[in-house]
């Protein structure tokens, strides 16, 4: 059994097609689905998802390109959400210093004050980190907090950081794509335990999806495919420690019952 530790749901890509989406990843093997919000305006379409379809588990945070619109009272919606018994952690939230025009003290701002709020309710974080790795890795150190680096792309030198500060690191489609030679070489080589699986769906597709296909949850076990290979390892072991990870740094999930395949009962949180 397998475990997506992001996937957007919600997205506008997949329409109302979230039936669909869950059934296959539970026939595929999915058996939980972790979902991050990404602004105030989603925190209830998230957590409708997320008591509707089981094995699907929601993240509330503020999203770092939503922090330009987002105002202070934000963050105290976000608090009513992350004192509710169904959130697993703080996300989706971080830094993305890519594109220029975003306020980088805006994100700053957030992006604290998210970190404080996961210290208060003792929630892991799930962090967006786009060219801010180490001013990322400066406030961890400060604000003590576990979780996911998502969609992990730094160096070796960063990932053990990340590693030393509580944190797993997000694998998923780009993993796939022979040209991602460095990322191939972190999987390969980063310890087991450190590493947790991903869609990002829609985003981040896998190589074997033809230009403009969505990534979705049911693909997580090819993606587990290519881990598996870049570490001669089989599917089985990787399953295992994979789930075992996701759970460590997501303690919340273990109150998931875990989803059978289309057409047997299905226990819902318990």
């Amino acid at each position: 059994m397998f475990i997506d530790t992001h996937c957007h749901l919600d997205a506008a890509e997949f329409g109302d097609t979230q039936a669909e989406l869950v059934s296959a990843a539970h026939a595929a093997g999915v058996n939980r689905i972790v979902v991050p919000s990404v602004a105030r305006a989603n925190f209830g379409i998230v957590h409708e998802l997320c008591e509707r379809y089981p094995g699907c588990a929601p993240a509330y945070g503020i999203h770092p390109m939503y922090t330009d619109g987002a105002q202070p009272v934000d963050l105290l919606a976000l608090r009513e959400y992350l004192a509710r018994p169904d959130a697993v952690a703080v996300g989706e939230i971080g830094l993305d210093f890519f594109i220029d025009h975003y306020d980088r003290a805006q994100q700053e701002y957030f992006f604290v004050e998210q970190l404080k709020l996961a210290r208060e309710f003792d929630l892991p974080v799930l962090l967006h980190i786009r060219r801010a790795q180490d001013v990322i890795l400066k406030h961890l150190r400060q604000h003590k907090v576990r979780g996911i680096a998502h969609a992990f792309n730094g160096s070796r030198q960063q990932a053990d950081e990340f590693i030393k500060q509580g944190f797993k690191l997000g694998f998923g489609g780009a993993m796939t794509h022979s040209r991602a030679t460095r990322l191939r070489e972190l999987a390969a080589t980063l310890p087991l335990e450190s590493i947790v699986l991903e869609t990002d769906a829609p985003d981040i597709p896998p190589d074997f999806l033809e230009r403009g296909q969505p990534n979705k949850p049911e693909y997580i076990p090819r993606i587990a495919q290519t881990l598996a290979e870049l570490r001669g390892m089989s599917i089985e072991e990787i399953a295992q420690a994979t789930t075992e990870n996701a759970l460590e740094v997501l303690p919340k999930l273990a109150n998931l019952a875990q989803c059978t395949r289309k057409g047997q009962a299905v226990a819902v949180r318990g």
